[in-house]
């Protein structure tokens, strides 16, 4: 049998495939062959998802080890770092007579870049509201629709998909934004602009050092898409950023960037000024967040866990839910809540500075490059561990 007849005889589950599973909670079985250390950082997640870790050079002379441990009556998922050593896992496992195996197109890497358009919603003006989820990293971002424009907010450095979404829906990207300088992803902001002729837009408290032109995101300073039927409203929320911006999309959907999550708050450190700038953090979703309506939908940029995800895929809140629920909403002493958000938080994102750099345009690395900086999960929040 040639090579390639073997690898069409192999079955494979898509990333799109993978997150339709995770949503919808069915069960799956991973065996994931990465080395132990990749294992322990960074995995796939659900709510239905059992998964064991054996290095796949500890099957290289044989899958009795893994026979051993998968079970015969559940899908069972090969994923490895690129593909090619899950397929080969999944070939003995087949020849050892086990079926419903499959392997994970593009592996990890692929994993970690797809994003999923899920509809949020309908806009009271005229007009929808689309979050895209990038399950495998958990970064948010979205597209507002209206009159065959859209804006395209906190962009992921994949920018074809929204190209495509676009098209499809026939709309034109007028705006993209993006709520604050990443530290976490690259953004594919300015390429999207570029790509399509659309207006980028940043705040400028957090674009001192970049490199490139930009407009400037000013609070108050609305943009409307549609002949004027659905205004973007920014609001500046400083705290995890020192330029950190919210909007507010026709007085009904906040999009919170890193300040607010479903079931964390931001973390202030990532730019090395935690102490600087726990206070703004505060203000920003005690008093700010706190004096807005409380059925306003909170649509973040980040989750921590994939159960933050609805049935249909997408994330979100009321305000008022978060203000009773979310811990970060709910720490009265100042003194409490700057420790909280200070002291033994998760461990900072992968490469970070190296994404922040990026991101101002100070370095350009190759797309390989870009690959390599973000793997691993975000790790924007305080409370993500």
């Amino acid at each position: 049998m040639s090579e390639e007849t073997k690898q069409a005889a192999l079955m494979k589950m898509t990333p799109h495939e993978l997150t339709q599973t995770v949503a919808g909670h069915e069960e799956l079985f991973i065996l994931d062959v990465r080395n132990e250390i990749e294992f322990s950082d960074w995995k796939i997640e659900g709510e239905n998802i059992e998964i064991i870790n054996i290095p796949y050079f500890d099957l290289l002379d044989g899958v009795d080890l893994a026979l051993e441990r998968i079970p015969e009556d559940k899908r069972v998922l090969v994923v490895c770092a690129k593909e090619g050593s899950s397929q080969f896992i999944v070939e003995q496992i087949a020849g050892a007579g086990r079926d419903n195996v499959f392997y994970l197109e593009g592996g990890m890497k692929l994993w970690s870049e797809h994003l999923e358009p899920v509809k949020v919603g309908d806009l009271k003006r005229g007009g929808e509201i689309y979050q895209f989820v990038r399950t495998g990293k958990g970064c948010l971002s979205y597209m507002v629709l209206s009159g065959g424009e859209a804006v395209v907010i906190d962009t992921a450095r994949m920018i074809q998909p929204y190209i495509d979404f676009a098209k499809d829906h026939g709309v034109q990207i007028k705006h993209v934004l993006d709520t604050h300088l990443h530290a976490d992803h690259i953004s594919g902001g300015r390429e999207l602009s570029k790509a399509t002729g659309a207006s980028y837009w940043l705040p400028p408290k957090d674009a001192e050092e970049v490199t490139y032109p930009y407009h400037e995101l000013v609070e108050n300073g609305d943009l409307q898409i549609g002949d004027g039927q659905v205004n973007i409203h920014p609001i500046y929320t400083p705290g995890h950023t020192i330029g950190s911006t919210s909007f507010l999309i026709d007085d009904e959907y906040l999009l919170t960037g890193d300040i607010l999550f479903v079931a964390s708050i931001g973390r202030p450190d990532l730019a090395g000024k935690a102490e600087d700038w726990v206070s703004d953090l505060r203000h920003s979703l005690y008093e700010l967040y706190g004096s807005l309506p409380e059925q306003l939908i909170v649509l973040p940029a980040h989750f921590g866990k994939v159960t933050e995800l609805d049935n249909q895929g997408k994330v979100y809140a009321k305000l008022g839910d978060l203000f009773s629920n979310n811990p970060g909403l709910n720490i009265s002493d100042e003194t409490e809540f700057r420790q909280t958000v200070t002291e033994n938080l998760p461990p900072q994102p992968h490469a970070y500075q190296e994404i922040r750099q990026t991101n101002m345009g100070k370095i350009e690395p190759d797309k390989e490059e870009q690959r390599e900086m973000e793997i691993g999960p975000n790790r924007c929040a305080v409370h993500d561990k």
